[in-house]
C-alpha cells in the first residue's frame, strides 16, 4: 500500500500532475463563479507548462543529474552486471524490440554490450510485472536472449518493485559487499540508484546509459512535448532522491 500511496502523491507533485491539479482547481473555481481564483490557478498551470516544456529548463534539470557519473568504462572487469528494471508492455502482435519502453531497450542493449566483452559475467535483470502478467525481468530476459545471450548467463528477480529492493536482492548474490559488480540504468537515475545501492553497503561500478542532456541547446527553441517529458522524468528522479535520503534521515 506505502508502494502505490508514494507512487499517488509523487504524481500530483511532477510537472504533468501539478499542471493538471492546477487546471483542475481553475476549473472548480470557474464553476463557483469564483473568477479571480480561477484565473490565477489557470495562470499558474500555463506558468508551469510553459516551464516545464522550455528545453533550456529541462536540459539543465536532466544534466545536473546526468554528470554526476559518465559512461562506462569497458576495461573494468566484474562478474554481475545488474541491468535495472523498467517498463514494458505486452503485445503479441508487437515484436520484443516494441514491448520495452525506450529507456529499458537501452539499459538491456548496454547491459548485453558489457556482458560480451566480458567472459563468464552473469547479466542480472530485476522488475516486477506492475499492471501486466509478466515481469520486466522476464521481459528483458527475452531480449537479451533475442540478443544473442544465452539462458544460463541470466538471473532473474521478478519481485522487485523500487531500487530499493532491487538494491537488496544484490546483495544476495554477492559473496561480501566489496564484490564489485556492474550497475546499468538511464543517467538520469544512476545518482539515485548509487547513493540506494551504497546505503546498503555495495559499491556498484556505474554504467549509465539513455542520456537526454545536451550541450547544443539554443535559448530560442520553443517549448515542446519532449522537453516536458524530459523534465518530467528529471523532477521524478530528484524526488526519489529527496525521499531516499528523508529515510535514510528517519532511520
Amino acid at each position: 500500500m506505502g508502494f502505490f500511496l508514494k507512487k499517488a502523491v509523487s504524481f500530483f507533485i511532477e510537472p504533468l500532475g501539478m499542471i493538471l491539479l492546477l487546471s483542475l482547481l481553475g476549473l472548480l473555481f470557474l464553476f463557483k463563479k469564483r473568477e479571480n481564483l480561477a484565473k490565477i490557478y489557470f495562470t499558474l498551470s500555463f506558468l508551469f507548462l510553459f516551464f516545464y516544456s522550455y528545453p533550456p529548463v529541462s536540459n539543465f534539470l536532466v544534466k545536473n543529474l546526468e554528470e554526476n557519473y559518465t559512461k562506462y568504462d569497458y576495461n573494468q572487469k566484474a562478474i554481475y552486471i545488474h541491468v535495472l528494471g523498467s517498463g514494458h508492455r505486452i503485445d503479441d502482435n508487437q515484436p520484443i524490440s516494441s514491448s520495452l519502453t525506450t529507456n529499458g531497450t537501452k539499459r538491456v542493449i548496454e547491459g548485453v554490450m558489457i556482458h560480451k566483452k566480458l567472459a563468464n559475467s552473469k547479466l542480472v535483470f530485476t522488475g516486477y510485472k506492475g499492471h501486466t502478467s509478466i515481469s520486466n525481468a522476464l521481459m528483458n530476459k527475452r531480449f537479451a536472449i533475442a540478443l544473442g545471450v544465452e539462458e544460463k548467463d541470466i538471473i532473474l528477480n521478478k519481485k522487485a518493485k523500487d531500487t530499493m529492493e532491487e538494491a537488496i536482492f544484490m546483495k544476495s548474490l554477492l559473496k561480501d559487499d566489496d564484490e564489485r559488480f556492474i550497475l546499468v540504468t538511464s543517467a538520469s537515475h544512476m545518482h539515485r540508484a548509487m547513493m540506494l545501492f551504497k546505503s546498503i553497503g555495495l559499491n556498484p561500478i556505474p554504467a549509465p546509459t539513455d542520456f537526454y542532456g545536451t550541450t547544443t541547446g539554443s535559448f530560442l527553441t520553443p517549448p515542446n512535448i519532449g522537453a516536458l517529458s524530459i523534465s518530467q522524468m528529471a523532477i521524478h528522479e530528484y524526488l526519489g532522491i529527496l525521499w531516499a535520503k528523508l529515510q535514510q534521515f528517519l532511520h
